[in-house]
């Protein structure tokens, strides 16, 4: 089942974000910081708080097992864009317990019904390069890359 998360979500949710944590401390540790302090424990709470913002929760036999970060994005037209409106992932996690036994695609699911429901044109996402098996999942639910963010190191 997927639902939106309440305030008795939090631990779970931060516990599953700790997780996602990790993989990216793991994959870029020039990027980004090891350990989950208080700040990005907190971050939950403007989430929950944003009427442009929510985080959902995927629950199996009363456990959390998955978890998104979601944004209601509306653009107005710019002199470079047309309008957008778009549902954009933040996060997302799935207990290494639970992997690989459809907890994303689930929420996956829920994301393009509410997204539709709201009267959005596409999800979209951003993934690190490190992440391979992110990527693959993405690409197996039909998400296809449309840019590509480059890097070139000094030292």
């Amino acid at each position: 089942m997927v639902r939106f998360a309440t305030e008795k979500d939090i631990e779970k949710v931060n516990d599953l974000r700790r997780q996602v944590n990790e993989i990216h401390v793991l994959g870029r540790p020039d990027i980004f910081k090891a350990g989950f302090g208080r700040e990005l424990q907190d971050f939950v709470y403007m989430l929950l708080n944003d009427e442009n913002k929510d985080i959902l929760v995927v629950e199996r036999v009363g456990v959390i097992c998955g978890m998104a970060c979601v944004d209601y994005v509306c653009r107005p037209e710019s002199p470079y864009m047309i309008a957008r409106n778009f549902y954009h992932v933040q996060e997302i996690a799935v207990d290494e317990a639970f992997r690989r036994q459809g907890v994303a695609r689930e929420l996956f699911e829920f994301m393009k019904e509410d997204a539709s429901r709201r009267g959005l044109d596409k999800i979209e996402l951003d993934v690190w390069a490190f992440n391979e098996s992110a990527i693959e999942f993405y690409g197996a639910m039909g998400f296809r890359e449309t840019r590509r963010w480059m890097e070139y190191k000094l030292n």
